[in-house]
């Protein structure tokens, strides 16, 4: 990948190598939050992944398969004949290769000029999602002949519904037609969940072409043919529409109502050229860049360029326009872990959301609370009480999705149990974490009232449903878990989930006891739901008695019980690895459990989290002896790190562990996003700058900023919502100056200790 400092706005890739066509694919994906594209050649390769998701519209296969979200009939495709030769870049010469996605408008721009026998011809190719017209996509080629005779051209494009995902096909096949002549249209339906979708394309030349339609088997192409004369061009544009019968911005949901609105959409913007149609899109980009930017004075480009990186891709996968919906861990720029939704959300990902665009933010908390009957459910099924939320959540309602087996074991070549879906429970307590977060930044009275209080209390009584009483200590554990360190399968008393438990536990006690004594109304209504006055009974009968791991002489918090006594290995080799998982050619599943080895924070985690709990020279210890175990195999670990060193004064280290974690998909590894970029990363780099060296953080349901610049940085500014006022920040070594408007409101905060008001404006001498 080659990046510019001249252009902090573009990632680009210089020549073609059919080698590594996942990488460009997923770092430049498209994307509105509705639906997204990877950003494949329009012209067909080996290997290629033509992969477009709708938002919410999971199928399963059949009744074994969990359910994913199907990957798309494609209409971004495009075959030439040039000259009877048929076009590819792995024929003949091809120079001036680029491939470049405009993080600013969304735009991905592809040229080059391709060479083979007597044909000479430049291609530009440019696309984009729309962001203010959710249904739309456009595309648009530019061809020009550079030689002095003319060439035959034959273009074969439409819908290509012979697609997969990596080889389930997830639709029927369903009606295709054309509708006047030059819509064409086909209106799958997945097997399972009965979605139906309606998909439809025109073509668009400027000069005359002739024109053969063209139906197959889940396919149907317009044939045109032309004739380019010497040192002249052609443009042609591409645009469709993607609608399906679960949209909630649709009047009606018969068939018929949805083909014609989606013809519909494509005849309103007739008159309107391919810039145009940018330039409207590019408008709504820019109301998300004019809030709370974020500027980096570095002595490193890619900084600033990371961070841009990031806020693109956080939008071009973020529903904000249905609460139904959620953010997979790749989001919608590949098949990878099927598009289900994880923890990734509460904990790196709607933070973000939280302080920039706390509307967004209100539909990710909301999707969790429509997901209490799937909660339910899992809790039901494997007897417990209360709001068990899933490991993977797909469609709301369903509860778990988590597959069942997974890669081979490297030792006994048999299929690996996931045992994620029935023991990675800290979730529940990730779920609560994540709705009393957004209560705290954005004080949205109204959804805590109506949900958030429900989803606090429902969880607490999971938890003290799953607790394991031990008689002989008289206690209360958590046994037979899997913690955010998932190389430690089946252990007993994991201290990140333990002390998140307790927390939720304990914090629905304090709440219940607050709505008797201040709002009874309120409680009254919860009562007849949970019983409160027995349910505190029982929350109250065990949360003393919880066990939360202690330190050990050396200051050490035990991950679990046995971690301090396995044996310890040198992981210096692994994590010097470009790819990650390089443990497990050496070593399976089983033999790693039986190692000091962490895939990713844990008891760091724990410790950035609730930092409250733990003093400085306690996080210095855990930070000094976890993080040498740790290989980082998971992309959520970096940004941990870097935050957590951050505030124990490795800025140094911080920094490192910074640009480590701004290339997991934007580095030099061409195969690190194959499946997907990485989401939950891409919160990271927010959370890296605005909480790590801004020095923004809720302790405590408290505001607090103390930063702390790494040497590399003279200067940053950035802004957040809070309250519903908007705040702006400016740092440099020296000096802290924040403002608000001059509304009357005031916004209290700490500094080293110290309580602060902000009325208008306010410096603080670093």
């Amino acid at each position: 990948m080659y990046y510019n400092e001249k252009n902090l706005w573009q990632i680009e890739q210089k020549g073609f190598d059919e080698r590594f066509l996942g990488k460009s694919e997923a770092i430049m994906a498209l994307g509105n939050g509705y639906f997204g594209s990877r950003s494949s050649e329009e012209e067909a390769y080996i290997g290629e992944k033509r992969d477009t998701f709708v938002a919410g519209t999971f199928n399963s296969f059949d009744e074994n398969e969990v359910t994913e979200l199907p990957n798309l009939l494609d209409m971004w495709g495009m075959e030439f004949l040039i000259n009877d030769q048929r076009f590819s870049l792995t024929q003949g010469l091809v120079s001036n290769y680029s491939k470049r996605l405009n993080l600013k408008n969304g735009e991905l721009c592809r040229e080059f000029i391709w060479e083979l026998k007597d044909i000479k011809l430049k291609f530009k190719f440019q696309k984009f999602i729309s962001k203010n017209r959710q249904h739309l996509l456009v595309s648009h080629l530019e061809l020009a002949n550079l030689t002095d005779r003319a060439v035959s051209i034959k273009m074969r494009s439409g819908i290509n519904g012979q697609i997969s995902n990596e080889g389930s096909q997830h639709f029927t096949d369903g009606e295709k037609g054309l509708t006047e002549g030059k819509f064409i249209q086909m209106m799958p339906m997945t097997t399972g969940s009965k979605i139906q979708f309606v998909q439809t394309v025109e073509h668009k030349f400027d000069i005359e072409v002739s024109e053969r339609p063209e139906t197959g088997r889940r396919a149907f192409f317009m044939n045109y043919n032309f004739e380019l004369a010497a040192d002249c061009s052609v443009t042609i544009e591409k645009r469709g529409s993607i609608y399906t019968s679960i949209d909630n911005d649709l009047a009606s949901h018969d068939l018929n109502e949805i083909r014609k609105q989606a013809v519909h959409e494509l005849q309103n913007i007739e008159k309107l050229t391919y810039q145009e149609l940018l330039t409207e899109s590019q408008l709504a980009w820019q109301k998300i860049w004019e809030k709370h930017p974020i500027k980096i004075d570095s002595e490193n480009f890619r900084d600033q360029l990371a961070i841009r990186f990031a806020k693109y891709h956080l939008h071009a996968m973020a529903p904000a326009h249905d609460e139904r919906m959620n953010i997979g861990a790749k989001g919608l720029s590949g098949e990878g872990y099927k598009g289900h939704t994880f923890w990734d959300t509460e904990v790196f990902m709607l933070p973000y959301f939280n302080f920039t665009h706390p509307d967004i933010a209100k539909k990710l908390v909301t999707y969790r609370y429509l997901g209490l009957d799937g909660a339910h459910k899992k809790a039901k099924s494997n007897g417990y009480e209360g709001a068990q939320y899933p490991w993977e959540a797909a469609n709301p309602f369903d509860g778990e999705v988590t597959p069942v087996w997974g890669a081979a074991d490297i030792v006994t070549g048999q299929s690996t149990k996931i045992w994620s879906g029935f023991i990675e429970q800290h979730i529940t307590s990730d779920v609560a974490f994540g709705i009393k977060q957004y209560i705290d930044v954005t004080g949205d009275e109204a959804f805590e009232v109506e949900k958030a209080y429900e989803i606090l209390i429902d969880t607490a009584k999971f938890w003290v449903s799953r607790l394991d009483y031990i008689q002989e200590t008289d206690s209360y554990e958590i046994r037979d878990v899997i913690g955010p360190d998932e190389y430690k399968e089946h252990g007993n008393n994991n201290a990140y989930t333990n002390y998140t438990a307790h927390w939720n536990v304990v914090f629905a006690i304090d709440l219940i006891q607050k709505l008797k004594s201040q709002k009874p109304d309120i409680y009254d209504k919860l009562d007849q739901k949970f019983n409160l006055n027995l349910l505190t009974e029982i929350l109250s009968a065990k949360v003393d008695k919880i066990f939360l791991p202690k330190a050990t002489a050396d200051g050490i918090i035990p991950q679990d019980d046995t971690y301090l006594s396995k044996k310890i290995l040198d992981l210096q080799k692994y994590r010097n690895s470009d790819g990650v998982d390089s443990l497990f050619h050496d070593y399976n599943l089983e033999q790693v459990n039986q190692m000091q080895i962490t895939k990713q924070a844990d008891v760091l985690l724990l410790m950035l989290l609730f930092e409250g709990l733990f003093d400085k020279e306690q996080k210095l210890k855990n930070f000094n002896y976890y993080e040498p175990k740790t290989t980082h195999d998971s992309s959520l670990s970096l940004s941990t790190h870097a935050i957590l060193s951050a505030d124990l004064g490795k800025l140094e280290q911080s920094y490192d562990f910074f640009n480590k974690a701004i290339n997991i998909d934007m580095g030099e590894y061409m195969k690190s996003s194959d499946a997907g970029i990485h989401a939950a990363s891409l919160g990271g780099i927010w959370q890296m700058i605005v909480f790590g060296y801004g020095g923004l953080r809720m302790v405590e349901s408290q505001l607090r900023i103390e930063p702390h610049l790494p040497k590399e940085w003279k200067a940053l500014e950035y802004g957040f919502d809070y309250h519903g006022k908007a705040i702006h920040v400016e740092l440099t070594k020296d000096k802290m100056t924040l403002s608000k408007e001059n509304d009357g409101h005031e916004i209290s905060f700490m500094n080293k200790g110290q309580k602060y008001v902000l009325k208008n404006q306010l410096t603080i001498k670093m």
